[in-house]
């Protein structure tokens, strides 16, 4: 059975048990393996008098730190089934030792030692006790996974090139001016982020350190100080206006949010996009707060939901399901949702549609999911003749001067018009929309050319009105 033994972070952390075993293991003339000579630790070794061979070499023909630890267990395994395997740190914190239980199936004996972090942990003096430490070279999947929080330390920023990549990474997550140690050798240097990769030196002890902020002093933020925002602004001291409100006094408002959003979209205009979206999400984070002091559910509940939500209906890509395209994972999408949703009919799906959308947007999903039991027309044209019988009943109402008979056809003709929409590939509410802007851009400039006239736009005929909108038209290319 190889033995691991983990050499502390200097000279004399090694432990009386692990010095006893590794005694040992040279009387029985065990090969004894040290991951590098370039650790203060090593003096150890070279204090013991041991014969020992080192894998430093694995450094110089590994590509990536990934293949490395691979490597360097490889190296173990290669020396034998009684070798004896000395690291830096504790052994339990070397992923190389990780590498070498995956491939010997955890059938390997530990001793470990003192552990790096902990000295990090001690140069770093941090004010609380609870921090995060976590390998420059997992940075970027803690961070994908779950976020990164403070205080945190970051090592194994061994060279300039890693530096770099982990500076760019907590300033997207901190700002890049926010305040560090950097630390090397034991040593501690106050720093800003930014000066992360501009240091003389670095080696197999660089890290960097980084104590908890106070809300008011960060410049960059997350959604969990979204959230503790809003728990300060309900409290009793808080806001008197946010303190009073429920959900049904700012439900309106998530709507109003979110046409703020669309409208940025339309206006191509980031700055104002980037704005909208925080308005967005505060009006969701603001419900779950709400809901999280009555007991309902809190944001955890809801991220969890949605995410939930994302990998069961995304059953081609996290299931079984195929989808060749677009029109294939949409279908997917729709089968799950019924299916979480307790849907045993079509109808349950119509009638699921929520009733304060927009009209025409309502309309074009209450077609659609019709349509997938299999109501629907041909083709636009066939839509379309339905558009002409539609228009004829609306004739016919109107004509008979029935006030409700008119308002209903008028209803249908719309339905109607809408369908034509969705058969064609168009989404209604969009076309509606742009169409009702450009109306109001022509009109704007055809009562401009009137007025220009001298023209008194009240008393234009209608025949008048015509001929300014149609040269309005002609000059704004829409």
């Amino acid at each position: 059975m190889i033995t691991v033994i983990g050499l502390g972070t200097a000279k004399g952390d090694l432990t009386k048990r692990g010095e006893e075993i590794l005694l040992s293991a040279v009387k029985a003339g065990r090969k004894i393996v040290v991951r590098t000579a370039k650790t203060a630790s090593y003096e150890t070794v070279t204090a013991l008098g041991l014969p020992h061979v080192c894998l430093d070499g694995v450094y110089e023909t590994s590509r990536n730190f990934r293949t490395l630890s691979k490597n360097l267990a490889k190296a173990v395994t290669d020396c034998g089934e009684d070798a004896v395997y000395l690291v830096d740190g504790a052994a339990t914190e070397d992923y190389s030792v990780k590498a070498l239980q995956k491939r010997l199936r955890g059938k390997i004996e530990i001793v470990d030692g003192v552990s790096k972090i902990t000295s990090l942990v001690r140069a770093a003096n941090f004010q609380s006790c609870s921090y995060t430490a976590v390998s420059a070279y997992d940075l970027l999947e803690k961070n994908s996974a779950e976020g990164l929080s403070l205080p945190l330390i970051v090592y194994d920023m061994d060279d300039k090139g890693v530096a770099g990549d982990v500076k760019l990474l907590l300033a997207d997550a901190f700002g890049d001016e926010i305040p560090v140690r950097y630390l090397c050798g034991g040593g501690a240097k106050k720093a800003a982020l930014y000066e992360l990769d501009r240091q003389n030196h670095y080696d197999y002890t660089s890290a960097v350190a980084i104590d908890e902020i106070g809300l008011l002093e960060k410049k960059r933020y997350t959604i969990g100080d979204l959230k503790e925002i809003l728990y300060r602004l309900r409290r009793p001291d808080g806001c008197p206006w946010d303190r009073v409100q429920t959900n049904e006094s700012i439900k309106m408002s998530a709507i109003e949010e979110a046409y703020e959003l669309v409208d940025a979209i339309d206006c191509e205009d980031d700055e104002k996009i980037l704005e909208e979206t925080g308005d967005v999400l505060l009006q969701a984070v603001f419900h779950a707060v709400i809901k999280e002091e009555t007991g309902s559910f809190n944001l955890a509940d809801a991220l969890t939901g949605v995410c939930q939500k994302l990998i069961s209906r995304h059953t081609h890509v996290f299931g079984e399901d195929k989808a060749k395209d677009e029109g294939g994972a949409l279908s997917v999408w729709e089968k799950n949702k019924m299916t979480e949703k307790h849907q045993t009919t079509f109808a349950d799906s119509v009638n699921d549609v929520p009733k304060c959308f927009p009209a025409a947007m309502r309309a074009q999903k209450v077609g659609k999911r019709a349509a997938k039991a299999g109501m629907d027309f041909a083709d636009a044209e066939s839509a379309a003749k339905r558009v002409e019988e539609e228009l004829s009943e609306w004739r016919e109402a109107y004509r008979n001067g029935a006030g409700e008979a008119v308002e209903k056809e008028l209803g249908d003709l719309l339905f109607a018009v809408v369908n034509v929409g969705r058969k064609s590939g168009c989404d209604c509410e969009k076309a509606l929309k742009e169409s009702v802007e450009r109306f109001a851009k022509r009109f704007t400039l055809a009562e401009e050319k009137a007025l220009l006239s001298g023209k008194d736009v009240t008393k234009l005929s209608e025949a008048e009105w015509d001929e300014y909108y149609l040269l309005a038209k002609a000059e704004l290319t829409l």
